[in-house]
């Protein structure tokens, strides 16, 4: 179970930049899936762009744009990076 600190992926925003902390799938095909995609512990994920009706996302990972369903990114656990310099 994610901790209670952790934050989904589809909660962030648009801009956000956010830290996977865990995966949390019990789905073994949809988790491997996600990890080929680069969406893997300790990686940085940007939001790039929600869709018109908010799904699916865009989001930058590893010089890549994946777009997921809100469906997937709820499995996606993590804290959101905060810029210091806003």
């Amino acid at each position: 179970m994610p901790s209670a600190k952790l934050q989904r992926l589809s909660e962030a925003e648009e801009g956000e930049r956010f830290r996977i902390e865990q995966l949390h799938i019990e789905d073994k095909t949809m988790k491997r899936r996600l990890l080929d995609l680069g969406f893997v512990p300790g990686c940085e994920i940007t939001v790039l762009q929600k869709s018109p009706l908010g799904d699916p996302t865009a989001y930058r990972v590893s010089n890549t744009t994946i777009a997921l369903r809100k469906e997937e990114s709820d499995y996606i656990y993590g804290e959101r990076i905060r810029d210091d310099n806003k």
